[in-house]
């Protein structure tokens, strides 16, 4: 992670607080070397933009690697259900691929 990138994404994020991608791209960010706050920013996308389906496979994955599999189950199981009702189906059939390898371990 460079300083600069992740100055670039706070000043993007401050411009504009409720755009999605913005929260996202922060969270993707701090997932390099601050895991408590990627795991904050995938909260705040997972509960004001829960039809951010991006979000859905790097907050389980997250919640996995934490050895949470209760809540990583039930963000791959809402992720699912939200790609299909948005028919972003290679999204579901993703997420559905990384819930049942999960599941399978």
């Amino acid at each position: 992670m460079t300083t600069n990138r992740l100055d670039q994404l706070l000043a993007y994020y401050k411009e504009d607080p409720s755009d999605p991608f913005n929260i996202y791209a922060l969270a993707l960010e701090y997932l390099k070397h601050d895991v408590a706050k990627a795991k904050a920013y995938f909260d705040l996308l997972l509960k004001e933009h829960e039809g951010y389906v991006a979000t859905y496979y790097h907050a389980a994955k997250l919640y996995q690697d934490l050895d949470e599999k209760e809540k990583a189950a039930e963000v791959y199981e809402k992720g699912i259900a939200i790609a299909k009702k948005l028919n972003e189906l290679k999204a579901a059939r993703e997420l559905q691929s990384a819930y049942d390898e999960m599941m399978f371990e």
